[in-house]
């Protein structure tokens, strides 16, 4: 063993290797064996379906991943894509043929931690370790909670609920918090906290796993004591197929304790992958018979999709008890519980949309919201939301 391998200290890991290029198994095998003897390594000599690569990360307990990704560039962004879905806290180093810097830059985006390039040489693998260690030691620290603030439907105050809830959260004491508004599409919070846009979110995720502390600040904005990641201004098509929002996620949770995304519905492989890495999801409904319909949709699509339904909590917005649905109308209509009712308020939101600020506290909307951040935080709540009589006869036109 050389004195370049005994003067580092890598830790010990559960390797996988996906390799199906000889040659370049070739070069990261003795590289494995001199600069982290004593962490055992599985090869796979084949890309593996999605099921067996499932199989393997949870069965043999992996938590660094070496991929081959020029023997199939397209089968291995998706196995990159999978990797991150099934485990977005797993660091990937990407193996490549040539230092094709393009190419880097669409794997870092696909999920992948870390880069090589052929010829793999002692130095360039040490430094990639070193900084992997780095990154596993402080994420063992890391305990931020992810809230996905969902619409069920278009305009039924998802995004209004996003910022407010934020602002309660540090309100009752947290100090680091991120709003993040990861609508690619028609993302508002800009709009809604009177924010000057210099960066989005799409500068974080062009960067992968490069991102570090000093990058992160000068990318968010602060409002009111909340870390806001705006949306870009101009529409962002075709980002299933190009991003991954598992590294962005991941690296929130190192740096905040509570994390709020804001997405624009449960349709699509971007708002799937925000689904599957939350802790809990906040779909948000209104009690008109058209949203609830929706949300009867949203909730099937996330179900085909393999979401944890254990996760999900229902929040009826704009809610009035002489007026639409009742509670116990939609509980069984969805065939699951409301977590919250959020009151209709329209005088007291608007005056806080058009002035950019909060929902004030003495504000009925912003009792019940605060109201919901002591219920997600594991507090007493200090108001309950009312029950209301039922109207039979809406239920069975839901049941058709």
């Amino acid at each position: 063993m050389s004195a370049s391998s005994t003067s580092h200290n890598f830790g010990q890991w559960k390797i996988l290797v996906i390799c199906p290029n000889p040659k370049l198994s070739g070069e990261l095998t003795p590289l494995l064996a001199e600069h982290v003897p004593f962490s055992p390594a599985i090869e796979l000599k084949e890309y593996p379906t999605r099921a067996l690569l499932g199989d393997a990360l949870q069965e043999q307990g992996i938590n660094l991943c070496f991929v081959d990704v020029e023997t199939n560039r397209e089968w291995a962004l998706a196995l990159l894509s999978d990797l991150s879905m099934l485990d977005s806290k797993l660091p990937i180093v990407a193996l490549h043929a040539g230092n094709d810097s393009e190419f880097i830059l669409r794997t870092l985006r696909q999920g992948a931690t870390e880069f090589l390039f052929q010829p793999l040489t002692a130095e360039h693998f040490i430094s990639a370790m070193e900084r992997l260690s780095a990154q596993h030691r402080g994420k063992g620290l890391a305990n931020a909670k992810v809230y996905c603030v969902m619409p069920a439907k278009g305009a039924c105050g998802a995004s209004t609920i996003a910022c407010n809830l934020a602002h309660y959260y540090r309100k009752l004491g947290t100090k680091k918090v991120l709003l993040a508004d990861l609508d690619p599409l028609t993302g508002t919070i800009s709009f809604q906290l009177k924010l000057k846009q210099t960066y989005s979110f799409m500068e974080a995720l062009t960067r992968g796993g490069q991102l570090d502390e000093d990058i992160w600040k000068g990318m968010v904005q602060s409002a009111g004591g909340v870390d806001v990641a705006l949306a870009p201004d101009q529409p962002v098509h075709g980002i299933d197929e190009n991003y991954n929002a598992a590294a962005i996620i991941d690296f929130a949770r190192s740096m905040y304790e509570v994390v709020i995304l804001d997405c624009n519905g449960a349709y699509g492989q971007w708002s799937l992958t925000l689904a599957r890495l939350c802790d809990e999801l906040l779909l948000v409904t209104t009690n008109e018979l058209p949203a609830l319909q929706a949300t009867q949709r949203s909730l099937a699509y996330l179900d085909r999709n393999r979401v944890d339904r254990s996760k999900i909590r229902i929040l009826v917005n704009r809610y009035h008890k002489d007026i639409g649905l009742s509670r116990d109308v939609i509980e069984a209509a969805l065939h699951c519980d409301v977590y919250h009712l959020i009151p209709s308020d329209y005088e007291d939101v608007q005056k806080a949309l058009v002035e950019g600020k909060p929902i004030p506290p003495g504000a009925a909307v912003g009792r019940s919201l605060m109201a919901l951040a002591e219920k997600l935080s594991g507090k007493e709540a200090t108001s309950v939301a009312p029950k209301t009589s039922s109207l039979s006869s809406l239920f069975s036109f839901l049941r058709k």
